[in-house]
């Protein structure tokens, strides 16, 4: 029985793409079935590959965002390298690029010049700080917008500030250039008319600094830096039980401070108390409400606690590590594990987080640098003296 087909199926993207952000967008385009040929250097490829080797050899960042992609080396700076990369352009759907600033145009690869020789094309561009305005030729990093959009300056804890621990600003831009993309494709669907997208890795964190940003506008300071509490909920946040371990529960309304009161602090008067009648309340007397909490934890273990918050109807958890979390009861019961393929070995990876039913997920390879360049080239005409030669010069 033949599987169904993907939603992408048929769509082309041809990716100049290292590092993160654009890498995780046309990863998720493969995962709906696109054809992604990601276009490296030759030799080395895309430098994400030696951010290190805990992978089987491969780098743990390169080996998440480039399952199910082809890889096709080519020179664009040689003449031939840049011919076979117009063709590709000429039958593809969307190209996606985060360059360094300045590159694309150097290589007519901008919007403006590509959007003129290939109208069908959805021309993607993942920038830092974007294309125009007066930080358009900075480079761009992750910590780095962390630190601009003042997402550093709200994490970690009051002594001291931390990065999020996890590439979010790149992660933020691929999200939404992977949307910004599916869009493009179903307007041209639509109309006839290919968008271009442009998404920055500034402006992408920015948008999920909306919280902050109005509450500091508005309220004159911004929310303070707590650790694992909330700044402007209380009590939410990790308690220490008896046992030693960390347990971490959150109260969002006043029905559940109201439980809490009578059913695990044992002090329905509480509820009456005008320090912690609200949540804001709460907030402005945490250190109160934290130690009254902090006293009825430290009397139980953490699964006892779990298990009676949990009655209650209040939403609490573990403090997991990384560890706890790949063996987690949810990922395991609910099947969320496939065996992916790399180089060499084969690895366990997450399905992508939006099911479609009735679909397959795809998880195909992990591809080695430059694994599909003679098939690639071969489909576009080239003979075996073709691709010879243009090995010998180094242009793939």
């Amino acid at each position: 029985m033949s599987l169904p087909q993907l939603p992408l199926s048929g769509i082309t993207v041809v990716s100049l793409e290292q590092a993160v952000a654009a890498p995780y967008a046309t990863r998720q385009l493969a995962d709906l079935g696109a054809r992604v040929i990601k276009v490296e250097r030759p030799g080395d490829g895309d430098f994400a590959r030696r951010y290190d080797t805990t992978v089987h050899g491969h780098s743990s960042y390169f080996v998440w965002l480039n399952r199910s992609k082809e890889s096709l080396t080519l020179d664009l700076k040689a003449p031939r390298g840049r011919e076979i990369l117009d063709r590709l352009l000429d039958g593809a759907d969307v190209f996606v690029q985060n360059l360094a600033p300045g590159a694309a145009d150097r290589l007519g690869l901008d919007t403006g010049t590509l959007t003129g020789r290939f109208p069908r094309l959805v021309p993607c561009t993942i920038s830092g700080y974007g294309t125009t305005g007066p930080w358009a030729d900075r480079k761009s990093y992750d910590l780095l917008v962390q630190c601009q959009t003042g997402l550093v300056s709200l994490t970690g804890t009051a002594e001291e500030p931390a990065r999020v621990g996890i590439s979010v600003a790149d992660i933020a831009a691929g999200m939404y250039a992977y949307s910004g993309v599916l869009t493009a494709l179903y307007t041209r669907a639509t109309t006839g008319r290919a968008h271009p997208v442009e998404v920055s890795l500034f402006e992408a964190l920015a948008e999920w600094m909306g919280q902050p940003a109005y509450y500091t506008r508005h309220g004159g300071t911004q929310p303070p830096r707590l650790g694992a509490q909330h700044a402007t909920i209380a009590p939410y946040g990790t308690f220490t039980a008896a046992d030693g371990k960390d347990v971490l529960f959150s109260i969002q309304n006043e029905r559940e401070w109201a439980a809490l009161c009578a059913d695990f602090l044992g002090r329905p008067e509480l509820t009456g108390d005008p320090r912690f009648a609200t949540s804001s309340d709460r907030v402005a007397h945490r250190e109160e409400v934290n130690a009254i909490v902090a006293e009825r934890i430290a009397r139980s273990g953490a699964a006892e606690i779990l298990k009676n918050l949990e009655a209650i109807g209040i939403a609490c958890a573990d403090v997991n590590d990384v560890t706890a979390f790949l063996d987690h009861p949810v990922l395991a019961a609910r099947d969320r594990w496939r065996e992916v393929a790399v180089p060499g070995a084969t690895v366990q990876a997450l399905l992508p987080p939006a099911d479609l039913a009735g679909l397959p997920a795809r998880m195909d390879p992990v591809p080695a640098v430059g694994e599909h360049t003679e098939k690639i080239l071969a489909e576009l005409g080239h003979s075996r003296a073709d691709i010879d030669s243009l090995r010998a010069d180094a242009v793939v």
